[in-house]
Parts: structure tokens; sequence; C-alpha cells
């Protein structure tokens, strides 16, 4: 597509995930970043039972009605989607009871631009749905989503590729209720006590639980089985949490390490959102050595998933050994002004908006490459084999 003038991008936010305020967070930010002699906003909430909502009052009503809850008196909401099918573009407006049941085309779109974290926006499905309606979007496509937000089947694809993690044991929601005792058992054979337990498809820290005990492990199963049908369990170390930034598409890029250090025993929800106790320290202070192996790690797990556009890569560095595992990578990762990725590329010498406009152009030309594979095979009627 040739663009001329400014491009019009819809940003999408909210969703049905334990992320939902979190991405409400990242969502204004990113609104107030990108320059609107650039760009056309359109804002595309989505509630938290799945409704896609937009509107014509001026940027920032979505947000805030997410953030009220309250769809009823909040503007002019309306319903929306987009449709699966390239020959209708763009986001469409839903027929209610009194127009007849026609769809009216809202607005055109050139980028879509997520920040939808967590299930139901960041682990693919999105991505497969903006695929079928061919569209260009910011950040991984549905392989990448998919692999990353899988906690355990990310491990596999990490181990398969050389790079160090901690290890761990899958269970499902299932099995607890049926073997509570063998559960158990196959859990603290993975590693003495501490052991985490998380939700596989989840992040922002939301349902992990540091045990100590077999009580503390009954309860953080539990806890993580709210939230996901499988659950991880993961051997515990004395580790510093070190942080890189990717950006980029086949060629990606790498930014300077940075330091989480909670105020606890590890960087919780509340932590991260809420109690302003924790500091990030960047760049992280850590011997020259590990800097490089972290920024190498970085890259190679991102190739390994086929990343694109961007990704936080989080890693745990043992206290006692200096031996740097990674933890997982968070593909749409937190996005407001204060959060580690944006804050990471700007200690690297790229600025917040500077980001979001790299962000643009490299869905930009995620979709030209798109457009340049043949989706037609004709066989040679001559050709016998």
């Amino acid at each position: 597509m040739d663009h001329v003038g400014k491009l019009r991008i819809g940003v999408i936010f909210g969703g049905r995930s334990g992320e939902h305020a979190v991405s409400l967070m990242s969502a204004r930010s990113v609104l107030a970043a990108l320059d609107p002699a650039k760009y056309d906003l359109v804002e595309i909430g989505i509630t938290r039972r799945g409704t896609w909502l937009v509107s014509s009052d001026p940027i920032g009503s979505v947000v805030d009605a997410l953030e009220a809850g309250d769809y009823e008196n909040a503007g002019d909401l309306v319903n929306a989607a987009v449709l699966p099918d390239p020959s209708r573009p763009g986001l469409w407006r839903l027929p209610g009871v009194s127009d007849g049941g026609q769809l009216e085309h809202f607005a055109d779109l050139d980028v879509i631009f997520p920040v939808l974290h967590g299930t139901f926006g960041e682990d693919g499905t999105l991505q497969g749905l903006l695929e079928l309606a061919d569209m260009a979007y910011v950040g991984p496509g549905v392989l990448a989503g998919a692999l990353a937000m899988d906690k355990a089947v990310f491990k596999d694809v990490m181990r398969a590729n050389g790079i160090p993690v901690l290890d761990w044991t899958l269970v499902q929601r299932g099995e607890i209720e049926r073997d509570p005792e063998g559960v158990m058992m196959r859990c603290e054979a993975v590693a003495p006590y501490p052991l985490f337990t998380k939700p596989a498809n989840l992040g922002s820290s939301v349902g992990i639980t540091k045990c100590r005990s077999r009580a503390d492990l009954v309860e953080g199963l539990m806890e993580a089985a709210q939230f996901d049908r499988r659950v991880l369990v993961e051997r515990g170390i004395s580790g510093r949490e070190i942080e890189v930034s990717v950006l980029g598409n086949e060629e990606p890029l790498a930014s300077v390490p940075g330091e989480v250090i909670p105020h606890g025993d590890f960087y919780t929800y509340e932590s991260k959102y809420h109690d302003d106790l924790s500091q990030l320290n960047i760049p992280a202070q850590i011997p020259d050595a590990i800097v490089e192996q972290a920024r190498a790690f970085s890259l190679a797990a991102y190739r390994a998933i086929d990343g694109a556009g961007l990704a936080r890569v989080d890693f745990l560095l043992d206290r006692e050994t200096d031996e740097l595992y990674l933890n997982e990578i968070n593909t749409i990762p937190g996005f407001t002004r204060i959060s580690m990725y944006p804050k990471l590329w700007e200690a690297s010498g790229l600025p917040y908006p500077a980001l979001c406009d790299r962000l643009i152009e490299y869905a930009l030309a995620r979709k030209a490459q798109r457009d340049a594979t043949s989706r037609e095979y004709t066989r040679d009627p001559g050709h016998d084999g």
C-alpha cells in the first residue's frame, strides 16, 4: 500500500485477561505518544467480556469507559469488529436492533497497534484474526505469540536451542483435582523448595506463588489453576531479575540490560503496578561478559520463536553461581512510560515516541513481506512428477 499523508492507527486494548487493567495503562501511554501530525488514531477497547467498543468521541474516551466499567453512559460508544474477510477491510460497526441488521463501515485502518497483554491478545489469537483480515499489525505473529505465551512449551523450545532455563514440570488443572498426591510428588521431584507455581499462559506475575513447603505448594497450585488449565512448577533460585528489550523483525536489536530490584521475594503484580517500592536499575550493574551473554541469548530466543516488532526478555541471574537463566519472553510487554521495555530503549538512545514510530514501520514491513508470499499454486500440466 502506498501511504499518502497520515496513517490511521487502531490502538486496541483491554481484553479478556487478568492483565486487563495493565493494558489500559499501556494504552494511555501509547495514545499520548503517537504524534497527531503523523497519525489519525482510533481507540478500540475490548471489555472483560470480550465486547469490542469504539467511539467518535475525543481520544481517551474508550479507555475512560473501560476503566470505569460504565459502557451505557460513556458517550458515543458503539459495538464494532474487525472481520476475518480481506474484502471488507478496516473496522466495522456491528448492527443494533433498530438499524435493520446492516454492517456499517466505521473506519479504514492502516495499522493495528495491540497493547493487549496476556490471553486473547498476546497469545496469537488476535494475531490470527488480523492475519485472516490481511491487516498490518505491531508485534508478533501467531507462532511467536503462542510459543512465548505458553511457558512450558517455550522452555522446550529454549532448551532445544541451547538456551539455559530453570528445571520445571507441567501439571494440568484436571490432574490437580484427580491425583493431588501424585502431583505433589512430581512437583517436589523438580528441585528442593522453594518452588514457584505459575499459570502457563499469563503475565504480569498474575497467579504466581513462591512455595516454601508442601502446604504452600497446594495453595500455589490452586491459585495458578484459577487462571489457566496448565500450571508450571519451577525450581526457585536466589536470582537477580535482569531484563533486555528487543526490537525489530529479521535483524533485531537488543537494548542495554536493566535490573529489577523487587520490594519483597519477587516482582509481584503489586510491585509492578501499585506500591512503587521496587527499583529499576538501568543499565544493570553486572559484568560486561554477562551483559553480552544476556543480549546474545535475547536475540537467539527472539529468532527461535520468529519474533517480530518487539519483546522483553526476562532472565534470572543466580546470585551464588552467576549463571544466567532465561525466564520468559513477553511479546507485548507493559508499555507505560515507566515500564521497563520503553525505559531500556530510552537508555539505549531511542525515546518513547520514536520507539512507537519504529514499531509501526516494522508492522508495515512485515505486512509487505506477507504480501510478497504467493497464496496460489498452479501445477504445470506438462509435469509428470
